[in-house]
C-alpha cells in the first residue's frame, strides 16, 4: 500500500481574522516620533533584543508558513527556495507567496541578504544558516540584521544550545515569533488549535506495540535518515509508530543499509522532495538486493511525506494527521 499526504492543512490565520484585524496594528513599528517598540526573546538559549521586523527574508517553505500561518505577510520582503522544496503553489499559503518576493533557489547567503535589504532572517541552524558560508546570527548581528533561528535546530548551536523535542520546538518559535511581532494572541491561539489536532491523533492510535517505520530521506551508498531531534520522529510516534532511529541523538543523519536491515521495518516513509521524487526512491528499496526483502517492501507499505510536512514548520500537522490515518488503515 503505497499512501500520499493529502496536503489539506487548515491555516488558522483564516480562523482569526478578527484577531489579526487588532493585532495587527500593534505589530508595526510606528514612524514619526513615536517609539519603536522592542522586546527580549530567547533565540537558540541567548536572550536577544527585537524590534518588530518590517522587511523579512525566509529560509525554505517551514520558516515562511510560520510567518505566514500567524498572518504577518506584509512583514515579508522575500523568500528564499531550494530546488528541495515542492512549488510553492502547491503551499496553503500560495496566495501569500504571490505576494512576497522570490529571492532565490540557492542556499542562503550574506550577499542576498543584504541585497535585500533585510532587517530579520528566519532559518535553521545548518538549515540555512551555516559557518562555512559566512552566515550565521553572530555574523548578522554585526551587521545590523535581527536573525530568528528555529528551535528545533538548537540543540547543537555553538555556545548557546537549546533543546527541545521537534513539535515543542514548533510551538517555541510561533509563540517567540508573535513576541517578536506583538501577536501573542494569534500566536496563543493558533498553537492551541495544534495542539489539540495532535492530541486528537495521539487518542486514537492503533492498539498493540508501535510499529517499526524507517524514514528514507535519500542516499544509496548509505541511507540518509530522521534522528530523534527531527519532526518525522515525532510524526511517527505520536501517530502510534517506532522510528527504528529513534535512538539516534541527532537530527538527519547518515547510518548504514545493514542497521536498516536489521531493524526489519514494517513500515517506510519516503520523504518526498522536488529534486528527488519519491517513485524514485520507491524504485531504488524495491530493486537493492538489500533493502528488497524488508517487510515493508514486501508489503509494498510505502507512505509519501511532503517535504514540507517533514521540516520545522505547521504542515507538521498535516504529516502527522495523515500518517496517523495510514497506520490505522494498517490495522483494519
Amino acid at each position: 500500500m503505497i499512501a500520499r499526504t493529502s496536503r489539506s492543512l487548515r491555516p488558522m490565520a483564516a480562523i482569526l481574522t478578527g484577531t489579526l484585524l487588532l493585532a495587527g496594528c500593534g505589530a508595526r513599528i510606528q514612524d514619526g516620533t513615536a517609539s519603536v517598540r522592542k522586546v527580549t526573546v530567547n533565540r537558540c538559549g541567548e536572550q536577544v533584543e527585537y524590534t518588530t521586523p518590517a522587511r523579512a527574508v525566509v529560509y525554505e517553505a517551514g520558516s515562511a508558513d510560520k510567518l505566514f500561518a500567524l498572518g504577518l505577510t506584509e512583514h515579508v520582503h522575500g523568500y528564499v527556495m531550494p530546488p528541495a522544496n515542492p512549488p510553492v503553489e502547491e503551499s496553503p499559503w500560495a496566495a501569500e507567496y504571490a505576494e512576497v518576493e522570490f529571492l532565490s533557489d540557492d542556499l542562503l547567503n550574506r550577499e542576498l541578504v543584504v541585497d535585500a535589504k533585510a532587517d530579520f532572517v528566519v532559518a535553521g541552524w545548518r538549515s540555512g544558516f551555516s559557518d562555512q558560508r559566512g552566515i550565521t546570527p553572530a555574523i548578522l548581528d554585526g551587521l545590523k540584521i535581527q536573525s530568528f533561528m528555529h528551535a528545533e535546530s538548537c540543540f547543537n548551536y555553538p555556545g548557546h544550545p537549546e533543546r527541545v523535542t521537534p513539535f515543542e520546538g514548533l510551538y517555541t518559535d510561533l509563540e517567540r515569533l508573535g513576541r517578536i511581532f506583538g501577536v501573542e494572541d494569534r500566536a496563543r491561539a493558533l498553537v492551541a488549535g495544534y495542539r489539540e489536532r495532535v492530541e486528537a491523533v495521539r487518542a486514537r492510535t492503533p492498539k498493540g506495540d508501535p510499529v517499526p517505520v524507517f524514514l528514507y530521506d535519500s542516499g544509496t551508498d548509505k541511507p540518509f535518515t530522521a534522528g530523534a531531534q527531527v519532526p518525522p520522529n515525532d510524526i511517527i510516534r505520536f501517530s502510534g509508530g517506532r522510528n527504528v532511529f529513534a535512538g539516534l541523538d541527532a537530527r538527519w543523519s547518515e547510518v548504514t543499509w545493514e542497521a536498516v536491515v536489521e531493524a526489519r521495518p514494517e513500515v517506510i516513509v519516503i520523504l518526498d522532495y522536488g529534486d528527488k521524487p519519491a517513485r524514485e526512491k520507491i524504485a531504488f528499496l524495491k530493486e537493492f538486493p538489500a533493502t528488497s526483502a524488508l517487510p515493508a517492501v514486501v508489503h509494498d507499505r510505502f507512505y509519501v511525506l511532503d517535504y514540507n510536512e517533514g521540516i520545522s514548520g505547521p504542515r507538521n500537522i498535516d504529516g502527522l494527521e495523515g500518517f496517523a490515518a495510514y497506520l490505522r488503515d494498517l490495522e483494519r
